[in-house]
C-alpha cells in the first residue's frame, strides 16, 4: 500500500519528528510505501503533492493540532490520531489503516 501521513504537534519541533520517523520506519517495515509531511516549527516539510494523492490507498494524521489543507483528504480512508500514538504504537495505527482498507 501507498499510505500519506502528517505529522504535527502543538510546539511543532520533537513530537512532529519523531512521530514522522515512527511512521517511517513502521511502514516500511510492514511492506508499505510511506510518504511523510510534517507541519512543525519550521512550516511544511516534505509536502504531499496532488500525485501523492492520486496513489494513496490511505492517509494517516498523528497531530494534536489542527493541520493546513486537511480538505485534501477528504473522501480518503482516514485515520486521525494523536502524534504521539506512532511513537507508542507504530504496528496498532498501520493494523487500524489496513483494516481500512481491507474492508474497503
Amino acid at each position: 500500500m501507498y499510505i500519506v501521513c502528517v505529522a504535527a504537534c502543538p510546539t511543532g519541533v520533537a513530537h512532529t519528528f519523531m512521530a514522522a520517523e515512527a511512521l517511517e520506519i513502521t511502514g516500511k517495515k510492514r511492506g508499505h510505501d510511506i510518504k511523510v509531511e510534517t507541519q512543525g516549527s519550521l512550516g511544511t516539510e516534505n509536502e504531499i503533492t496532488a500525485d501523492d494523492l492520486s496513489r494513496a490507498d490511505a492517509v494517516i494524521i498523528a497531530a494534536d493540532v489542527a493541520i493546513s489543507d486537511k480538505e485534501r483528504f477528504d473522501g480518503m480512508i482516514k485515520l486521525e490520531c494523536s502524534v504521539s500514538d506512532p511513537i507508542k504504537f507504530g504496528d496498532a495505527v498501520f493494523e487500524a489503516v489496513e483494516q481500512e482498507v481491507a474492508n474497503g
